[in-house]
């Protein structure tokens, strides 16, 4: 392999490892608003349970003294509850997961012709040059998918890294990246 061709193996793997954390983070990003979203929804569940619970009770006189009282809590959780579905009528997490994994989807399609890439090279069936085009043609796709995917957060990219490194999910290092790259382009 001649000093070019190391070069841009170089930066194909590093783009690489690149897609890979950022596909990862996508994904856990998904789950997290949706566990959030699910959590939500059983809350508004129990807490419109107890609403319903406080105003039967407020409704029959079983027991006068408890009537403030169940007027009180039923004011303090219908206020929570509010608040709740406001947050969730301009928010909605489960549309935002869908375009994570929507993100995660299309990055996926780009991880894979890096690989594609790799293996061009190293197999020398396409020129430097070709490669060189290619692999522009990768970032303008990469830049167009980040335009419309959703924002990650640092909660998400912990769980990612924690998944990629810890959990092996799949890895950055070059000793990492080998194990999910087929023999032949494998460095160590």
């Amino acid at each position: 392999m001649t000093n070019e061709e190391k070069i841009l193996e170089g930066q194909l793997r590093e783009c690489y490892g690149r897609v890979v954390y950022t596909h990862k983070t996508h994904e856990k990003c998904a789950d997290i608003l949706l566990e959030k979203n699910a959590s939500i929804k059983k809350w508004q569940i129990i807490l419109s349970a107890i609403i319903a619970g406080g105003v039967i009770t407020m409704l029959f006189e079983f027991c006068p003294e408890y009537k403030k009282i169940a007027e009180v809590i039923v004011a303090i959780i219908s206020t929570i509850l509010l608040v709740l579905n406001s947050y969730i009528k301009d928010y909605d997490l489960g549309i935002i997961a869908q375009k994570h994994r929507q993100a995660a989807a299309e990055i996926w399609l780009v991880r894979e012709k890096y690989l594609t890439l790799l293996t061009a090279l190293r197999m020398k069936q396409l020129s430097i040059d070709e490669i060189c085009l290619q692999r522009d043609k990768l970032l303008e796709d990469l830049h167009n998918i980040y335009l419309g995917a959703p924002s990650t957060n640092f909660e998400a990219y912990q769980k990612a890294q924690n998944a990629l490194k810890n959990m092996e999910d799949m890895t950055f290092s070059d000793e990492e990246i080998d194990k999910f790259l087929q023999k032949e382009l494998r460095r160590t």
